[in-house]
């Protein structure tokens, strides 16, 4: 197939770009600088600069471009960097879709558990209605924008990524330093659920929608057995071999991080993966410890 990757440079794109190159797929990356590598195509979302012919006769388009949301304290500034990169970028890819001659067969585009806000112990499924806040209402404009691909007949995937575990970067590479040293402990009281999923599992339910005529519309990409925030600190200290004995109270976190704390760090959300489970998605991390020892083993 014919993929075009837009945020092939971040983690999750790297993992999918390797992931397609090895099926043999024929994959193009968007890049904001000149093109210099094959297989390269410059735009400038900001400028809804993309050129259609470059991207004419693709079969799927994977949009997973935005801004880290978790890169620091919520200025009003960054809040608009966040928004803005995401809308940029999917409405450039949207409104180039429009321009082609043939539409891909799918858009899949990302978007986050976020949506759902704080949900305490309730369940959560992608039947549940978006939440309150700034990440809800950022997910909730970000898959109205990507929406415009089914409104042009393309089959359009959402996919609303969790706590994306992977060495190499995300909340558990920045948690890791902490609790090699032995100083690692729960985020407040630790009761609050965490939706997570590894990052095999994400390249896997990427490909999954690419590949399955029945992936549309929004989809969980979370493992099927979420866990609280003490669970999972208490078991990536038993993998690493160390105590969790300094738990952060939220005041500290909220502290430093703001609002950030509170809609990422502290929010309890508890979401069910079922739509993949329905499509016959076969996850191969399911449960959190053997997620992290393939995570730390890399």
């Amino acid at each position: 197939m014919k993929i075009v990757v837009a945020g092939a440079s971040g983690l999750i794109g790297r993992a999918l770009v390797a992931a397609l190159h090895e099926r043999g797929d024929d994959v193009r990356q968007l890049v904001r600088r000149p093109a210099k590598e094959p297989g390269e195509i410059f735009w400038q979302p900001a400028m809804r600069e993309l050129d259609p012919t470059a991207i004419e006769g693709v079969d799927a388009i994977v949009n997973l471009a935005g801004e880290n949301i978790a890169g620091g304290r919520w200025t009003a500034a960054r809040r608009q960097r966040i928004l803005s990169s995401r809308v940029e970028a999917t409405r450039t890819l949207v409104t180039t879709c429009a321009k082609l001659a043939r539409k891909p067969a799918v858009f899949v585009n990302a978007s986050a558990v976020g949506i759902y806000g704080e949900t305490g112990d309730s369940e959560v499924t992608e039947a549940s209605p978006p939440g309150l806040g700034f990440l809800p209402e950022t997910c909730l404009i970000w898959e109205t924008n990507a929406e415009g691909a089914a409104r042009l007949g393309v089959r359009t995937v959402l996919l609303r990524f969790g706590v994306v575990l992977a060495r190499e970067g995300g909340a558990l590479a920045k948690m890791l330093p902490v609790f090699r040293i032995g100083l690692g402990g729960r985020l407040g009281a630790g009761a609050q659920w965490m939706s997570w999923v590894s990052l095999d599992d994400v390249v896997g339910a990427v490909l999954h929608a690419i590949d399955r005529a029945e992936c549309r519309g929004a989809i969980n990409v979370v493992a099927p057995a979420p866990v609280t925030n003490a669970e999972f600190t208490a078991t990536l200290a038993d993998a690493l071999g160390r105590p969790a004995l300094f738990p952060v109270p939220a005041w500290v976190l909220r502290a430093i991080f703001g609002e950030m704390a509170t809609e990422t760090l502290l929010v309890s959300t508890r979401a069910r993966p079922a739509r993949l489970i329905e499509t016959g998605y076969g996850f191969r991390y399911p449960a959190i410890a053997p997620a992290l020892r393939a995570a730390l083993a890399g």
